[in-house]
C-alpha cells in the first residue's frame, strides 16, 4: 500500500510474531480512491491506488477531518515508523520518489525553486475550487521521496488548512527519514505555506504587498539596484577615482591608519573599501575589532589612527592602544561634536547605576556588559561589580560558561534590553532540546545542568521580575536600552517578512525585538537563519554563497538583512571577491545574491534639497538628485512604516524642523579628509577631533582607563581560550577585592 493510501487507513499495529518478535501488519486499503481534478496528477506508488481526497461535491465532517493535512501527516509519520530499518524506510522514500510525476521543464524555473533545501527542490502550485494543488520535484531522489510525502498531505487542502500546519507536525517525518534532512521537509512546508497565504490574499481581494527594495549582485560583479532606497545605497559602490586618489595620497603620506564600522556611510565605506586595495592599514568591521586593528596598524608603523564611528568606539580604541604602549599614536574621531549611541547612553544613565547597585548585593555575581558602552560605564560597573565586556557574538557562550564553572552564580547583563530578552529566550528554548543541541551551542552544558533545569522552571513573568539565574535590564531599560536602528524591525517588519519573505534566508542582528529574533531563530532552526553580530551575517551570506559556487548550479539567494543598511558595501565587496575567486575556464552557473532591505517605501525624499554645498562633500550634490532622509522623531529613524535601518549617529545626518533641515558633518568623507589634511597638528586645530584619552579617578582611586579596559581584556583572555582560570578569576578573587571598598 502507498503512503498516500495509508493516510485513511486505520493506524499501523504491531503484533506478537514467533519467538515473540513484533511483526508489522499493515491495515488494508481504503475501500474506493477518489481521484484528484485537475492538471496535476496525483501522488502513486507503483504497486497501490491514487491518494484519496475531497471532491468538490463531498459533504460531511468526516471526509473533511481525515482529508485534513495534520491527520495526513500523523498517519504517514505511524506508517513510516512501523517499517522495521532505516533501509526499509529508504526503500519506502525511493519508491515515492518514482512514482512522484516528474515537473515540466518550464515549471524547473528560479521562481519556482525552494532554497534551503540540501538538494535542488522545485514547487509550483495553482488554486482550483478554493482548494490548493501542489506539484513538487526534485534533483535527489530522496528529497523527491519527501517532496511526494508533503504533496499527498497538502493536496486538494484549503489554505487555511495549509496555513494550520506547524513545523513540529513534521519532526516525526523527520525522525523517520533514513537520513534525516529536517531543513528539506520544512522550507518545503514554509513554501507551500506561502503559496497558501498569497492564495487567501487574493482570494479577499487583497493586492500583493509592494516588495521591499534590494541589491541584487550578479556573477560578473554588477550591481541591480530594486526601488529608491536600494539605489540610495547603491550610489557609492562605484566611488569616484578621484576621492579616491586624494584620500590614499593623505594617508600613505603621513602614515594614518583608519579603522571603520560596518554601519558608516555608504560613501565613506565605498571609497574605504576602494582604498584598501592601495593602502592597507584601512579595516572594516564589527566595534571589537577596530581596536585590534588599529593594534596592527600602530604595530606596522602608522603614526595616526581615524576612527569612524561613535565615540565609544574611538575611546576603546584609545585605551586599548595604551594599554598595548602605543600611547603616542594619535587618534581621532571625526566630528567636532560628540557623537553618541543610544545604547551608551543608556548604560550612562542613573537607572543603570542603580541596576548595578543592586546586582553588587548577591554573591557570587558577574555582571556582562555590551561592548557598546563607554569607558567610563565599564570602569564604574568594574568597580561595583565584576564585569566582563561581550560583543553580540560572544555574549550566549560568555553567560553559559560563567554557569558552567559556577552554577549558583548571578549573572546580570546589560544595556540592550531586547538583547537581554533575546538572551533568555534562547536559555528558556535549551529546556527543551536535545543534548547534542545544547553541546552545539556550549559543550559543557546537557539536559542535566542545574542552568537548564532551572531554565525549564522559569516563570512566564520573566522579564518583569528579578530571578537570581538571569537578569535581563528589561525594567529599568525597556524603552531606552536599546539600538535605535533594530528598534525598528517590529510588527510591521516581521508581518511583512513573514508574507512575502518568509521562504529567503533571514539575518538578523541580537540587538532586534523579540519577534524578529523569534523569526530568526525558527528560520535558524532549517538552516535558513542567523542570529548575532554583523560579522556573524557577512559570514552566513559567505557561507551560503560558497556552497552555491561550490554546487555550480544555477541558484538565486535571497538574504533578508536584518541589521543596518550600512552593511551593504561589506556585502557586496565579499561577494564580489567570492565571484572572482570561483572564475575559472569552465562552465559556470548563473548565480546571484539579492540583498532585501525590510524598509518602509515611504523612508526616501525624492525632495530636492538647495543650498546644501556647504557640505564639503561630493554628496552635496547627490542630495539634490535623492535625498535618504533620517529623523522623523529626534533623529532617529526615517518613517513611521518602520524605519528605514540606518544610524543617524554613524552617518552624516540631518535635524529636521518645521521650516529647515539642519545637516551635521559626522563621519562623512568631508570630515575624514579634513581631519588627515591637518595632521601633523602643529597648531592644535583637532583637538576637539581627538579620542578622550580619561586622566580622571575612579571612587576608588584608580585611573578610568585601566579600570575600564579590564573588563574589555577580560574579554580577550575568554575569547582566546583561558576560559577556566579566567572566569573563576573575574567571578571570585577581584570579588573580594571590591566587596571590602564597597562595604
Amino acid at each position: 500500500m502507498d503512503a498516500a493510501a495509508s493516510l485513511f487507513a486505520p493506524a499501523v499495529t504491531a503484533k506478537p510474531g514467533p519467538g515473540g518478535v513484533r511483526a508489522v501488519v499493515l491495515p488494508p486499503p481504503p475501500p474506493r480512491a477518489l481521484r484528484l481534478r485537475g492538471s496535476f496528477p496525483a501522488v502513486r506508488c507503483a504497486h497501490s491506488r491514487a491518494l484519496p481526497l475531497p471532491r468538490a461535491d463531498d459533504d460531511g465532517a468526516a471526509v473533511a477531518a481525515a482529508a485534513h493535512p495534520q491527520l495526513r501527516l500523523r498517519r504517514l509519520a505511524e506508517e513510516f515508523h512501523a517499517l522495521p530499518s532505516d533501509a526499509d524506510r529508504a526503500r519506502r522514500f525511493l519508491s515515492l520518489a518514482a512514482a512522484l510525476p516528474p515537473l515540466p521543464d518550464a515549471d524547473r524555473s528560479p521562481s519556482n525553486r525552494v532554497m534551503g533545501c540540501v538538494a535542488r527542490v522545485w514547487l509550483a502550485s495553482r488554486v482550483e475550487d478554493g482548494r490548493m494543488r501542489f506539484a513538487a520535484d526534485s534533483d535527489s531522489d530522496l528529497s523527491r521521496g519527501y517532496c511526494a510525502c508533503l504533496v499527498a498531505a497538502m493536496q486538494g487542502a484549503t489554505p487555511e488548512e495549509v496555513l494550520a500546519v506547524d513545523p513540529d507536525d513534521l519532526a516525526p517525518l523527520g525522525a523517520a527519514s533514513p537520513w534525516s534532512r529536517a531543513s528539506t521537509w520544512h522550507n518545503v512546508l514554509v513554501a507551500m505555506q506561502k503559496r497558501a497565504r498569497a492564495a487567501v490574499a487574493a482570494r479577499d481581494g487583497r493586492r500583493p504587498g509592494t516588495p521591499f527594495p534590494s541589491l541584487v549582485i550578479g556573477r560578473d560583479g554588477a550591481v541591480r539596484a530594486q526601488g529608491s532606497y536600494a539605489e540610495a545605497q547603491a550610489m557609492f559602490l562605484s566611488p569616484n577615482e578621484s576621492k579616491i586618489s586624494e584620500l590614499v595620497s593623505a594617508l600613505a603620506n603621513k602614515k594614518i591608519g583608519v579603522v571603520a564600522h560596518f554601519y558608516m556611510d555608504p560613501e565613506v565605506q565605498g571609497i574605504l573599501t576602494a582604498a584598501k586595495k592601495l593602502w592597507p592599514h584601512i579595516h572594516i568591521s564589527d566595534s571589537l575589532v577596530m581596536a585590534d586593528s588599529a593594534v596592527k596598524m600602530a604595530e606596522a608603523g602608522c603614526d595616526y589612527i581615524t576612527v569612524l564611528g561613535v565615540d565609544f568606539m574611538s575611546e576603546n580604541v584609545r585605551a586599548i592602544l595604551d594599554q598595548a604602549g602605543f600611547n603616542k599614536v594619535g587618534v581621532y574621531r571625526m566630528s567636532s561634536e560628540e557623537i553618541g549611541c543610544s545604547l551608551a547612553d543608556a548604560a550612562s544613565s542613573s537607572e543603570y547605576t542603580l541596576f548595578l547597585k543592586e546586582a553588587s548585593k548577591s554573591h557570587p555575581s558577574l555582571h556582562v556588559i555590551y561592548i557598546n558602552t563607554s569607558l567610563e560605564t565599564k570602569a564604574h560597573a568594574h568597580e561595583l561589580i565584576p564585569t566582563i565586556t561581550c560583543t553580540s557574538s560572544n555574549v550566549v557562550p560568555t553567560i553559559l560558561q560563567a554557569f558552567a564553572q559556577i552554577p549558583d552564580i548571578n549573572v546580570w547583563y546589560g544595556p540592550d534590553s531586547y538583547m537581554g530578552a533575546n538572551i533568555a529566550d534562547l536559555f528558556q528554548r535549551m529546556a527543551t532540546m536535545s543534548d547534542e543541541e545544547i553541546a552545539v551551542i556550549h559543550p559543557d552544558h546537557n539536559r542535566k545542568s542545574k542552568f537548564i533545569i532551572a531554565t525549564s522552571a522559569l516563570l512566564p513573568g520573566l522579564y518583569d521580575c528579578f530571578f537570581p539565574l538571569f537578569q535581563a535590564v528589561y525594567t529599568h531599560l525597556n524603552e531606552d536600552g536599546n539600538c535605535v536602528v533594530h528598534d525598528m524591525f517590529g510588527h510591521e517588519i516581521v508581518e511583512k517578512i513573514k508574507e512575502q519573505y518568509c521562504d529567503a534566508f533571514l539575518t538578523a542582528h541580537f540587538e532586534v525585538p523579540g519577534e524578529m529574533f523569534s523569526l530568526a531563530i525558527e528560520a535558524k532552526k532549517r538552516g535558513m537563519g542567523v542570529v548575532g553580530s554583523t560579522q556573524n551575517i557577512l559570514d552566513f551570506i559567505k557561507n551560503h554563497l560558497k556552497g552555491a559556487l561550490d554546487r555550480n548550479v544555477d541558484e538565486h539567494l535571497q538574504f533578508v538583512l536584518g541589521t543596518e543598511s550600512g552593511m551593504i558595501t561589506s556585502i557586496v565587496a565579499a561577494v564580489r571577491e567570492l565571484f572572482d575567486s570561483y572564475n575559472s575556464s569552465q562552465e559556470r552557473a548563473n548565480i546571484e545574491v539579492e540583498i532585501v532591505f525590510p524598509v518602509s517605501s515611504d523612508v526616501v525624499s525624492k525632495t530636492s534639497i538647495k543650498g546644501s554645498h556647504h557640505l564639503g562633500s561630493s554628496r552635496a550634490s547627490d542630495l539634490e538628485n535623492l535625498t535618504v532622509v533620517p529623523g522623523v522623531t529626534s533623529s532617529e529613524g526615517c518613517s513611521i512604516h518602520g524605519g528605514c535601518a540606518s544610524c543617524p549617529y554613524m552617518k552624516l545626518y540631518c535635524i529636521s524642523s518645521w521650516i529647515l533641515l539642519h545637516y551635521l558633518q559626522m563621519n562623512s568623507l568631508g570630515s575624514l579628509l579634513k581631519v588627515c589634511h591637518q595632521l601633523p597638528d602643529k597648531g592644535n586645530r583637532l583637538s576637539v577631533y581627538q579620542a578622550s584619552r580619561f586622566n580622571v579617578k575612579t571612587p576608588l582611586g584608580k585611573s578610568v582607563a585601566e579600570v575600564g579596559c579590564e573588563p574589555i581584556l577580560h574579554m580577550r583572555n575568554f575569547q582566546c581560550g583561558i576560559t577556566g582560570l579566567h572566569l573563576e578569576t573575574v567571578i571570585l578573587l577581584e570579588f573580594h577585592y571590591y566587596l571590602p571598598h564597597q562595604l
